[in-house]
């Protein structure tokens, strides 16, 4: 596809930004090459190919889920800086 200065002008309106005539020339050569390459890319075959999320193949890794007992509450309360009763003491946020 070959991109003109109309083209070049329209991206940049849309945009919402100012482009020198310097600046539109030099887009144009690398929007030009942009859409070249990914010609060559359409022209690939790919019916093979499956789709993918990720360019790694990679599988989670799950622990066993087992039944444990709980955290007894002193144990959880025993490094708070401050309780009250069997509730963490925290600053008051809301005014």
């Amino acid at each position: 596809m070959k991109i003109d200065k109309k083209t070049i002008e329209y991206i940049a309106n849309l945009s919402r930004i100012e482009l020198s005539d310097q600046e539109k020339e030099v887009f144009i050569h690398q929007l030009s090459d942009i859409l070249s390459y990914i010609e060559k890319l359409n022209k690939l075959n790919t019916e093979d190919i499956k789709p993918m999320a990720h360019s790694i193949n990679t599988t989670n890794v799950f622990r066993e889920d087992k039944l444990e007992l709980p955290i007894s509450r002193e144990d959880a309360l025993y490094n708070a800086p401050s309780t009250m009763g069997v509730f963490f003491k925290v600053p008051k946020v809301i005014e």
